[in-house]
């Protein structure tokens, strides 16, 4: 999956795929976790928001919403911004 660098003091980058309701976030530790069942609205309110870490801890890092941390060779490649 390909990501894109966000503004963010804690958030590398991101990436979603639609198909399958995968978000993709790379931390700025270098770890990346994969998000399921993720809405296209709820990926656009996460770039839309002013903190992107604590859109994510308030969103997608709770109980219950399944999630799993992702070794790099099987994580997306970033992609590269202007």
């Amino acid at each position: 999956m390909h990501r894109t660098k966000v503004e963010s003091s804690n958030v590398e980058s991101v990436g979603f795929d639609r198909e399958s309701g995968i978000l993709e976030v790379e931390y700025r530790s270098g770890k990346v976790y994969q998000y399921t069942d993720v809405k296209p609205d709820e990926y656009a309110a996460l770039l839309a928001a002013e903190s992107k870490g604590r859109h994510l801890q308030r969103h997608f890092v709770q109980p219950g919403r399944a999630y799993a941390r992702v070794e790099e060779e099987e994580a997306g490649n970033e992609t590269p911004t202007a």
